[in-house]
């Protein structure tokens, strides 16, 4: 499962010609239930707020079982698009895990290797599903987070670019453009436009960066608010803690109001009572994003704040 060089990889297939416009139709089954995921009122634990209403977008239904869903079929699309994917190259990316998952599920799809570049700390199980899915993993020092995966994919991307199509999400443009383009209208929609405070985790800052840049242009007095750990070293998988890591030029600090820190206990904590009192088994991430949108709520005579339910709590 672990690689070390792209001469062992061997691509799972082609992309056809006629794939891109294919795909872009929408009549692949499993890529046409990408978004479109439930808005969910938190009524048990705004239950004590006055005037508050507080939300989350199910993002965990997507196929692969996360938001990164979104961004990394808008990265595939436009690399098949582009004729950089497909034809025997591979896709090489760091993540800390759900875009890795997500890149994989959409290369067992739609014929295309995949190498994906990990922090040691994922998870023995995250693992197995994609070395079952056909997934080629490169650990990295697990001190160094998703910065040190980071440098081993541009590392990699630099030395053997005939081998890989490498979409770099923490800069790739397609990463918040693709929540731009259906996470926000959904909310808005969804919200039936009111929503105050948009609230997310920061990882790529993708998803807090373009759903919030859609909603901004829709009612410029709506309120971006980021979550991250408390901490360089913390346990919410997904997470950045900003002062301390590289900032993925995706993220737009200018678009956001304030940041709101989320201690791991905390996440844990608010993982556990989403599972007992909204009956919702999500990551950690997604825990780390609800207690921030809860701090936020409690600070309000009155809003609808809305934020992400990222992924599932799957190990």
């Amino acid at each position: 499962m672990y690689a070390s060089h792209p001469a062992r990889l061997t691509a799972g297939g082609s992309a056809s010609k006629e794939a891109p416009g294919y795909l872009s139709t929408g009549i692949d089954g499993y890529v046409a239930r990408i978004g479109g995921t439930p808005f969910l009122r938190l009524a048990r634990l705004a239950g004590g707020l006055d005037h508050v209403e507080l939300w989350a977008k199910a993002e965990f239904m997507n196929p692969s079982g996360s938001v990164k869903d979104r961004a990394a079929w808008a990265m595939v699309r436009d690399g098949l698009a582009r004729g950089l994917l497909g034809n025997g190259r591979i896709l090489l990316d760091a993540s800390s895990g759900n875009t890795a998952v997500a890149y994989a599920h959409l290369g067992a799809r739609l014929g295309f290797g995949v190498e994906l570049c990990l922090p040691r700390t994922v998870s023995p199980e995250r693992l197995d599903r994609l070395r079952r899915l056909g997934a080629q993993v490169v650990p990295t020092d697990p001190l160094e987070g998703t910065d040190g995966a980071q440098t081993e994919a541009d590392r990699r991307a630099r030395e053997w670019p005939e081998v890989y199509f490498y979409p770099d999400q923490y800069r790739n443009p397609w990463n918040p453009r693709a929540h731009y383009e259906t996470t926000g209208p959904e909310i808005w929609e969804q919200s039936e436009g009111r929503v105050t405070h948009w609230v997310a985790g920061i990882g790529t800052g993708g998803t807090l960066t373009g759903t919030g840049r859609y909603l901004r242009e829709r009612n410029a007095t709506i309120s971006i608010v980021g979550v991250e750990p408390d901490r360089p070293l913390h346990g919410i998988e997904g997470l950045k803690h900003l002062p301390t890591a590289r900032v993925p030029s995706v993220y737009d600090p200018v678009l956001v109001d304030r940041t709101v820190r989320v201690t791991t206990e905390e996440a844990v904590a608010m993982q556990r009572r989403l599972a007992r009192e909204e009956g919702l088994l999500v990551g950690r991430s997604s825990g780390a994003s609800v207690a921030g949108a809860l701090k936020v709520a409690g600070s309000l005579a009155g809003g609808v704040v809305v934020t992400v339910l990222a992924d599932r709590g799957d190990p």
